[in-house]
Order: structure tokens, then sequence, then C-alpha cells
């Protein structure tokens, strides 16, 4: 059974001019975030969401979240309607936006997971475990007592990431998680998703990154202006390059890398 089922999902964003317009430059209307997208996801299968900015990745790990939800369509997670479970389909994701900030800044890393573990349900008996596991993971653990004011941005990326396995979700959802991270935390980062899909998790990674979706992608999802334009199967040792050259023939986009060649 495929842990997440998109089923003809349509999400609509409608704008409407601010109270005090008054030389009327801001006009309503509506941007179709996703346009009747279907895909599904099974367990242990790590997705990468391939698109630029604006192509619908974020909104859709937002609707399997249940931050948002469906204007047409269906989301189930694990067997879950979106609309009607949504607290079912809570408990059982975990999600890490690129945008988070929603820490406590006067409080320690583990300060900051322990709340969030307790307001997610771990219990009292797992939790210090729990949380030296995720630190570990994310590679925290000499950061682990540090104030989060202190955090540089890659750190407080981590942290997020952290907070997202902290409940030991059976899918995760990551939104660009490797963007503020520098080299070899990203190596440990790509390891530690690929060690997840081997313990069952579904993973479900947002990203604009080739290099990111050739290391840790089962399958790919190409999104472009909130149409699923590609879902096929990532290869073994399939390069960036290859998903790169992929991408813009499908897109039909310039590539202005190989413009600067």
């Amino acid at each position: 059974m495929d842990r997440i089922i998109f089923e003809s999902v349509r999400k609509i964003f409608r704008h409407r001019p601010a109270l005090f317009n008054w030389l009327g430059r801001e006009r309503g209307g509506e941007t179709i975030a996703l346009k009747d997208v279907s895909f599904s996801a099974a367990r242990a299968e790590v997705l990468v969401l391939l698109g630029p900015n604006g192509s619908g990745k974020t909104t859709a790990l937002k609707l399997i979240s249940t931050m948002l939800l469906p204007d047409a369509g269906s989301v189930r997670v694990g067997g879950f309607d979106a609309r009607r479970n949504a607290g079912e389909v809570r408990r059982q994701v975990g999600i890490a936006v690129a945008a988070e900030r929603s820490f406590f800044p006067r409080l320690s890393a583990r300060e900051n997971l322990d709340f969030f573990a307790a307001l997610d349900e771990v219990s009292r008996r797992e939790r210090a475990q729990r949380i030296n596991e995720v630190l570990h993971d994310t590679g925290l653990e000499e950061q682990a007592d540090t104030l989060v004011m202190k955090f540089s941005s890659g750190m407080y990326q981590r942290l997020g990431i952290a907070r997202a396995l902290v409940k030991h979700p059976s899918v995760l959802l990551l939104d660009e998680p490797t963007r503020s991270l520098d080299a070899a935390t990203m190596a440990h980062f790509w390891a530690t998703i690929r060690a997840l899909a081997r313990q069952e998790t579904t993973v479900l990674l947002a990203t604009h990154n080739f290099a990111e979706a050739a290391a840790v992608a089962d399958r790919l999802l190409l999104l472009h202006r909130g149409e699923l334009l590609a879902d096929r199967p990532v290869s073994d040792g399939e390069s960036a390059e290859v998903l790169r050259s992929y991408y813009f023939r499908m897109t039909g986009e310039v590539d202005e890398a190989v413009l600067k060649r």
C-alpha cells in the first residue's frame, strides 16, 4: 500500500487588494500553485520534488502535512484523508521547512527539542534518548546546550531537521534542507536520509539542487509552474549532470551554466 497518495490535487491562492489601496496599484487575482497533480509514494522510498522557485514544491509538502488543504482532489497519508483525518495525518508526518523560525532563542537546542518532542507526544521515558539521536544525526551534538540565539543559519537549518525527526515520523518532509549547509554537513545529511529510508521512512525532499537529487532520490518528480512534468526513477550512480540535462530538456528552459562555458 502506498504511504502517500496525491489524486488530482489542485491548490489555488487568491489575492485581494489591500484595504487602503488608494492608487489602485494592487489588483486581485489568483495563482494556481498546483494543477491537478497526481503521484504516490511508497514505504521506504525517497522522492525528490525537483523544480524552480514557484513550481509548487513547498505547496505539495504543506498539503501533505495539513498546513494547507487542497481546493480539489485528495491527499491521503497512511490511509488517512488529510482533510477529514488531519490529526491522524499529523501524527505520522515530520516537516522541516526552509523558513523555520519557531524556535525559542533563549533556550538551548536540547531544550527546544524537548519542548517540541513533548508537543509531539514523545513519551518522557523515550525523549532524552530520542533527542540525543537526532542531535547526532544532524551533527549538532557539540551545540546541544548552546542557546539557539547564537546559532548560525546552517545550525538553525539543522535544528529544524532535528525537530522534524524527533517524533520518529513515518513520513519526513524536507523543504530545501541543505540550503545553508556546508559540503561536509551536506554529505552527512544525505547519508542520514538514505539510512532513514532503510528504516522504512518515506521521505519527500523538495529542492532545485541536481546534486542533491542524484545523491538521495529513488524517484524524481519534476514540477514546473504547478504541473507535474515527469515522474521517473533515478538509477544508482546517475549523475547530477544527467538530471540537469533531463530537467532543461523537459522544461524547455535555458541552462545558464551551459551558456557561460
